[in-house]
């Protein structure tokens, strides 16, 4: 109530002084029009009066002249008229006024000593009088006589009172309504604004379903609005975590949240920031007409660490590829993200055109990605390549120790094949420093790797790391092999580590999730069943069952093999030819590649082939679908869909099979998964298939569709709960754990510790 008084009392201070002001302007400009206008009527009539005045006056005619002023006398404002000689002597004056004029007023002696005529406002018998002077014919430098022409002035005073008359009640007007205003205002705009969320926190604090947060309806309110929702959030989130936590406790069991791993790497780095390198940035700057927007680029190595950066914060150092990306980052590269919810620092890393297709392009997408994932593309190595390579390490490297500075032991976690060099020049300047390096694609066998023409520099720079990390055994199995076979090292299988040089590097498995249950943290929470029948008419068919594929555009990921079992399996069971549709949501990717070019164009010709087969009207068995897609995209098809194929012909995790499990709140849905992606290992209720066995794949399509209710919500469950025991919170957990464990040793001369 007292904000709504000062606000009232300010507005109608403010409104009063500005009309105030205003009628004071007004006044004084109509009054000097007014005065303006009887000036010149007054010189119209002397000028008119002059030719008949002056021979009068020349013959001394008094009495002619003393009849000419009685004539105008008392005329319309006109109070009278006087002629006056050269000295000054009143010759002919209006009577009503010659008692009242018995000396000439200083306009005369004005006009006759000037000869210019002139006016002047003068109090005569009491009244305001308005006389003007016209000299007459001028003699020996003075005027013959003058020509004084009186008007009554009072209505220039009545003018005046009427004007601030009016202005006073046109003030009081406009403060009545202005006050009127500003309390419906104030109540429309701000009170009913947070009152509403005032109960709507009132609710959420007591623990009832809140909703969404209700829309502010002033535009004053978005930036509170934003962060309330923001906060309440977190605060949903934590009571989620809270209550997920006794509810496990309880059962003995025990899950990680957000805030426990929070607390987990603070104590374990106490207080110290955590380091992440990845060739990705988590959120990518580009231009939309005259706005710069922030986006979250596709792809399963944003999805698993951003929540980790999100929990517990720090530094994470990326390329900066976005097109705006400079545009938003201060003189060193820095920014807090997320831009909703600043966490932590993202630390760009800019790279020249020739840098990022040598290191990126070249060496890591036609020579490492190829040769790890034995997907029978041949790799291309180029020494070229493997000196951008290099050259860009180094880059990395002095960003992370500049971010690092002269912290003790920090930690750092290098992710993937792009920085297979980084671990030993990091720890060359910085020994004290804990360095994981996570692998997120397979390994090959010794034989594979070995055709690499710097394997032995690449496993060198690997071996920097105090710890190395592969999502499955079977990966570290490879690795260990492999460097028992190329370096002088020493083994020890009992620990799987490998001695170099006094470093000891330990491998183990880290099979890497997604945040769950809130899988989908920049996605606000779907209310009802999703509608099937709207999305598929949004793209233009009808269909009884629904299929999704969700992938980066990748020779890797089994596409072409997916959309012939597809195939396969309309020509097994015909029955469902003109029931069941797949959508393939498709992420364009490295497209500067001549292969990745030329998968596209083999994809996008498959599709159009089995469409031609299978040609019907409202109905395509395949939908391919060529963007990048946001989560708040996908989600839709990942709950509308009765099943989900991830048919990887070879993969180190695949995080979109644990999306489509997370997404899947309703507990339906079946997952047609590979066995050569290493979600399989974690999934065993998925649809385990040999992407290569068409036959299988159409089967498993069928019992997809087919599957009892019950087992198929069994199937979900059983993957939701291995989901939630082995999320991204865990896998961070213990990467942190394991690395902040190791005993450093004392560096040898020459060679980092």
């Amino acid at each position: 109530m007292r904000i709504t008084l000062r606000l009232v009392l300010s507005l109608m201070t403010v409104v009063a002084v500005v009309a105030i002001s205003s009628a004071y302007l007004q006044e004084r400009k109509e009054i000097a029009r007014q005065r303006d206008e009887l000036e010149r009527r007054s010189r119209v009539l002397a000028q008119s009066l002059q030719e008949t005045v002056e021979p009068l006056l020349e013959r001394e005619a008094s009495h002619s002249l003393q009849r000419l002023v009685e004539r105008f006398g008392n005329r319309e404002r006109l109070a009278g008229v006087a002629v006056y000689d050269s000295k000054g002597t009143a010759v002919a004056i209006t009577s009503s006024l010659s008692a009242a004029l018995p000396t000439p007023p200083s306009v005369v002696t004005k006009a006759l000593e000037s000869l210019t005529d002139g006016g002047q406002t003068a109090v005569v018998s009491g009244r305001n009088m308005h006389l003007f002077a016209l000299p007459l014919s001028p003699r020996e430098g003075r005027g013959q006589g003058a020509l004084v022409i009186i008007h009554d002035a009072g209505f220039i005073d009545a003018q005046r009172a009427y004007i601030r008359k009016h202005a006073f009640f046109r003030v009081l007007v406009q403060l009545v309504l202005i006050t009127m205003v500003t309390l419906l205002v104030v109540r429309w705009s701000i009170v009913g604004p947070i009152a509403e969320m005032t109960e709507w926190m009132k609710r959420l604090r007591s623990g009832e379903e809140a909703g969404p947060m209700p829309p502010p309806s002033a535009g004053i309110f978005a930036p509170m609005a934003k962060e309330v929702t923001t906060f309440a959030k977190h605060l949903v989130q934590a009571r989620t975590a809270a209550e997920e936590e006794a509810r496990l406790r309880d059962a003995a069991e025990s899950v990680w949240t957000p805030e426990r791993l929070k607390e987990h790497i603070r104590s374990r780095l106490g207080g110290r920031p955590l380091f992440l390198v990845s060739n990705r940035e988590p959120y990518m700057h580009l231009r939309k007409g005259s706005r710069v927007e922030a986006i979250v680029p596709a792809g399963g190595l944003v999805t698993a660490l951003e929540p980790v950066l999100r929990a517990c914060g720090g530094v994470w150092i990326a390329h900066g590829a976005g097109e705006a990306d400079w545009e938003v980052t201060d003189a060193n590269g820095r920014l807090r993200v997320p831009p909703d919810d600043p966490s932590y620092t993202l630390r760009r890393v800019a790279l020249t055109k020739e840098e990022e297709n040598g290191y990126y392009y070249g060496l890591s997408n036609e020579g490492l990605w190829p040769l790890c994932h034995i997907a029978h593309t041949r790799p291309v190595f180029r020494p070229e390549d493997w000196s951008q390579y290099r050259a860009v390490n180094e880059k990395f490297a002095n960003a992370v120790l500049e971010e690092i500075g002269d912290l003790d032991e920090p930690m750092v976690l290098i992710q993937d094949y792009h920085f297979a060099l980084l671990p030993l020049l990091v720890k060359a300047q910085k020994p004290g420093a804990r360095v994981g390096l996570f692998w997120h694609i397979p390994w090959p066998n010794p034989e594979a790797f070995g055709i690499c023409p710097w394997r032995k520099e690449i496993l060198q720079g690997m071996l920097g790391a105090d710890m190395i990390g592969f999502h499955t055994q079977f990966h570290c199995n490879n690795f260990l092999d492999t460097v028992d076979r190329m370096l002088e090292t020493r083994i020890d299988w009992e620990h799987f580590s490998v001695v170099k040089e006094r470093h000891t590097t330990f491998v183990k498995p880290y099979p890497i999730s997604i945040s769950f249950p809130d899988a989908f943290p920049d996605v606000p929470t779907p209310t009802g069943p999703p509608d099937r029948a709207a999305l598929l008419k949004e793209l233009g068919v009808q269909a009884r069952f629904l299929g999704v594929g969700v992938d980066r555009m990748d020779y890797t990921k089994g596409i072409l093999e997916r959309f012939r079992a597809i195939e396969h399996f309309l020509e097994r069971y015909a029955d469902y030819r003109g029931q069941f549709t797949f959508v393939q949501l498709g992420a364009p990717s490295r497209t500067h590649i001549k292969r990745y070019h030329d998968f596209l164009a083999e994809v996008q010709s498959e599709a159009e082939r089995i469409n031609w087969k299978f040609r019907a009207r409202n109905w395509k068995p395949i939908l391919y679908v060529e963007k990048h897609h946001s989560h708040k995209e996908i989600l839709p098809f990942y709950r509308a869909a009765d099943l989900c194929m991830v048919t990887s012909l070879h993969d180190g995790m695949n995080l979109v099979a644990k999306e489509f499990v997370a997404s899947r709140d309703d507990e339906g849905g079946a997952l047609i998964l590979s066995h050569f992606a290493g979600a399989s290992r974690e999934l065993k209720d998925a649809l385990i298939v040999n992407p290569y066995d068409v036959e299988q794949m159409a089967d498993a399509i069928r019992f997809a569709l087919e599957m009892g209710p019950e087992d198929r919500m069994r199937r979900m469950q059983r993957m939701r709960q291995a989901l939630r025991e082995n999320n991204v919170y865990r896998w961070a957990a213990d990467l942190v754990a394991d690395l902040s464990q190791i005993r450093l040793e004392a560096p040898k001369e020459g060679r980092p510790a």
